[in-house]
């Protein structure tokens, strides 16, 4: 198989589909792969050493979606990238459908095969390409929000640990998942005082086991949200529903009740956003303010530190799309976990949670995985 891995494009983005070392791995079983000139020489990864592991380069895009009967990235394609795709192209990269219908049209007229990374299941119930970017994602929610809390960036002035004799900056975490757990991991580290509210009584319960008691674990209820994001000098938001758009956990009143100066950061703003108030920024221009409360809602977080990321990625997505190019889509007819990435195919949603949002709005039809694949 012809494996492509174009550039990406979107805003101080520096992260790119494979690395020298996973090129390798795709030559080694057989395939080619073609890489777009200086695709990652923004994170050391030059034009000689994607040949040296056996990739040819190509000075366009164009030339890569042209050519390549599968493409791998890492964000979502832009407008003018879906439209250069075609019918029976295998598309391996974050989508994030539900709260862009644009994409997602796009992708449904061009008749792709579209396998969404944070959508891929393990036999735990986990989402196995997503959680490293998850963990980068969390952890960096914490410095985000530590440096936007600086009086010259629009806070507070708070320092996230205090000193001896001053208290530390509260720190309200929502979602207890991988997001949430690096984030308690980073906010504990700098000595802040951390609450994690999460709806899961099990997940509770495992969180406090792993922080010692060090960190307070509360069950998620209006009450609980309205009490602790007024006291919050941070609030980080991190809850997933797979596939589907964020809840709004933070209204625009849980905003204007809070400290002016506090800080907002939403790690949720790639699925929608989890506050009412929250619009994707850039790492150009990553904040704006709501009633005196500074709102951080990157929309690819982890592309600030892009050469961690693209490892950290590449490490979880290489065994996945090497079996994709062995096998073809009977790779995810194999695997009923693989097969949960499965979007959009062939014009058809096959992802019952963005059929729910998007399907009417946009007319397509939604069609079961497996029925789509085996039909």
């Amino acid at each position: 198989m012809l494996i492509g891995v174009p550039k990406e494009i979107k805003n101080h983005e520096y992260r790119i589909g494979l690395t020298p070392s996973a090129v390798r791995e795709y030559v080694a079983n057989g395939h080619q792969v073609i890489v777009e000139r200086d695709g990652g020489l923004a994170i050391g990864f030059t034009n000689e050493d994607y040949e040296l592991a056996g990739a040819r380069i190509a000075d366009t895009a164009e030339e890569i979606f042209a050519s390549a009967e599968m493409i791998v990235k890492v964000k979502e394609p832009q407008p003018h990238e879906c439209k250069m795709m075609r019918e029976g192209q295998i598309l391996y990269t974050y989508l994030h459908l539900a709260p862009d219908p644009e994409q997602t049209r796009l992708l449904a007229e061009a008749g792709v095969t579209a396998i969404a990374y944070e959508t891929v299941t393990d036999n735990h119930g986990g989402l196995p390409l997503l959680a490293p970017m998850s963990e980068v994602a969390g952890r960096m929610s914490i410095q985000a929000g530590a440096h936007h809390l600086e009086k010259a960036q629009g806070g507070s002035g708070t320092l996230l640990g205090g000193v001896p004799g001053v208290q530390p900056a509260e720190v309200l975490i929502l979602g207890g998942g991988v997001v949430g757990t690096n984030a308690a991991k980073m906010a504990l580290g700098m000595g802040a005082d951390v609450t994690i509210l999460d709806r899961s009584l099990p997940r509770l319960r495992q969180l406090d086991d792993i922080f010692r008691g060090s960190v307070k674990t509360i069950y998620s209820t209006v009450d609980a949200v309205d009490y602790y994001s007024q006291r919050a000098d941070l609030v980080i938001g991190a809850v997933l529903i797979p596939g589907a758009a964020a809840p709004k956990l933070i209204t625009r009143q849980h905003i204007s009740q809070m400290k002016p100066g506090s800080v907002l950061v939403d790690v949720a703003i790639d699925q929608g956003g989890c506050f009412e108030t929250s619009k994707a920024t850039t790492h150009q221009d990553p904040t704006f303010v709501i009633d005196d409360v500074v709102h951080y809602c990157v929309a690819n977080m982890p592309g600030g530190v892009a050469r961690t990321s693209t490892i950290a990625l590449n490490n979880a997505t290489l065994p996945y799309g090497i079996a994709l190019a062995n096998k073809g889509l009977q790779a995810m007819i194999d695997d009923k976990n693989f097969l949960n990435g499965l979007n959009l195919h062939r014009g058809d949603i096959t992802y019952k949670a963005i059929h729910d949002v998007l399907g009417e709005s946009l007319g397509l039809n939604y069609k079961d995985a497996l029925t789509a694949l085996s039909s």
